[in-house]
């Protein structure tokens, strides 16, 4: 059986130091380097099981809350909104920092370039702020018309999806702040599995605002 990851490092460690043992202080350090070289050029294990599990999660309690509007929705005092207009603008500042985001991927991953890569990085950032912001004006919009929480069925509803979205999306947006400060003011390599973790994640948040926003439209 081959060694785990961490026993062929400290192997490589233990045969680099042998070695160097038996050299002159030049071709010690010239074995050192070429050593940590190859150990710097082994490729980073992603895994995303984590994630999955995260996104399993989120859906389940979404669906939840979709089971309880379907029950809810049988009632005789069920009536429907008209959903705030900045919310289809709101979709488009989501679905946008999608594409950046995966710009920021392809610069950071395939070309290598991290000032390109935390421009785009940022740019999401700003849309996802912008998304929120949007969301919040939504809300205010829905107050203005005298519909609170607690008006009718439906609105509960609307005001319940939406905010457990946000709070979602603020997530991400932390994660995206780390991130950007990461590859802005750290020199320290980067965790590939890091940002491909959270550009899962970022595209999963934007695919479930499109579904709340169809369900909010039909059935709301």
């Amino acid at each position: 059986m081959s060694p785990a990851p961490r026993d062929f490092v400290k192997e490589q460690e233990i045969m680099s130091s042998t070695i160097a043992s038996t050299l002159n202080p030049q071709e010690a350090t010239l074995t050192q380097k070429m050593t940590g070289a190859v150990l710097a050029e082994r490729p980073e294990r992603y895994t995303s099981s984590g994630i999955w599990v995260g996104v399993f999660a989120i859906t389940m309690s979404f669906a939840a809350f979709t089971s309880a509007l379907f029950v809810r929705e049988g009632t005789n005092d069920w009536s429907h909104l008209v959903l705030p207009s900045i919310l289809y603008v709101n979709t488009l500042f989501l679905l946008a920092s999608s594409g950046t985001l995966e710009m920021a991927r392809h610069s950071l991953i395939e070309l290598k370039d991290r000032p390109k890569a935390s421009a785009w990085v940022a740019l999401t950032l700003l849309l996802g702020l912008a998304f929120c912001a949007g969301q919040y004006k939504a809300w205010l919009d829905l107050r203005a018309q005298g519909i609170y929480l607690a008006t009718n069925p439906n609105s509960s509803f609307f005001y319940l999806l939406t905010f457990m979205h946000v709070l979602h999306v603020l997530v991400g947006i932390l994660v995206l702040v780390y991130m950007a400060w990461r590859l802005i003011a750290s020199h320290a390599p980067f965790r590939r599995s890091l940002f491909l973790n959270t550009a899962v994640y970022w595209h999963f948040m934007g695919v479930l605002w499109v579904y709340l926003l169809l369900l909010c439209r039909m059935k709301l």
